[in-house]
């Protein structure tokens, strides 16, 4: 529960059993006392502690006081936003639909296009600050920092020629991608724009490929590190 990799690829499956309970109950059951969970589970308070404390330090529960009747506020558990990440998603079928609706219309169409136009404008805004100042060197770690970030799982390969490959190994909106090419297309853009230099994509996990693999090329002028 508390290694790099259930942290970084985060599930409801990857959480041991009883722990996983414990986050479906607060799911469904709202906020509850380490009383009220060990009745639930057939456990002492103790035992149950053992479990919110671990839940606790990975961000995905929070205590919070609860005011019930006369007394002392009670201390409570509740999910945090984090704790969302852990149970099922289904963004990629919303998208899908919406992309397909747009798509069926010759009037509405166009407005495909547009929308990952817009995206890549938007990402070239908020990245480009990133790489002032920056040589193709720093420029190619910043961009491989930025996507390994967004869960694309980049390594990058620098060449004797002083070009570069980057490579992703996943690619987090490959269910749009297959079908809407214009997100790969942008993507491809977006590279170039940041980097300030001739990118080629040579493999593609949207086209079959095992990962996404990007030749960049040095200008001339591009000072190395």
């Amino acid at each position: 529960m508390n290694s790099t990799d259930d942290k970084e690829n985060p599930s409801l499956r990857s959480v041991q059993s009883t722990r996983r309970t414990v986050l479906e109950l607060l799911k469904t059951r709202g906020v509850q006392s380490a009383g009220e969970l060990a009745g639930s589970l057939g456990l002492t308070e103790m035992a149950i502690r053992r479990h919110l404390y671990a839940l606790e330090s990975d961000g995905f529960i929070h205590q919070t006081s609860v005011k019930r009747g006369a007394g002392r506020p009670k201390h409570m558990y509740a999910l945090t936003e984090e704790s969302e990440s852990l149970f099922p998603k289904n963004y990629h079928g919303l998208t899908l639909e919406i992309l397909d609706e747009l798509s069926a219309d010759n009037e509405t169409a166009p407005l495909v296009d547009k929308l990952f136009q817009s995206r890549k404008r938007k990402l070239i805004a908020r990245y480009s600050p990133r790489m002032a100042g920056k040589s193709l060197d720093g420029r190619v770690k910043e961009l491989a920092a930025i996507q390994h970030a967004g869960g694309y799982m980049v390594e990058v390969e620098q060449l004797p020629t002083g070009n570069y490959r980057l490579h992703e190994f996943n690619c987090p909106i490959a269910q749009v991608a297959k079908p809407y090419q214009q997100a790969c297309a942008c993507e491809l853009q977006l590279f170039a724009e940041l980097l300030q230099a001739k990118v080629e994509r040579t493999e593609c996990l949207a086209k079959g490929g095992v990962k996404c693999t990007y030749a960049i090329q040095a200008n001339a002028d591009d000072t190395q590190p």
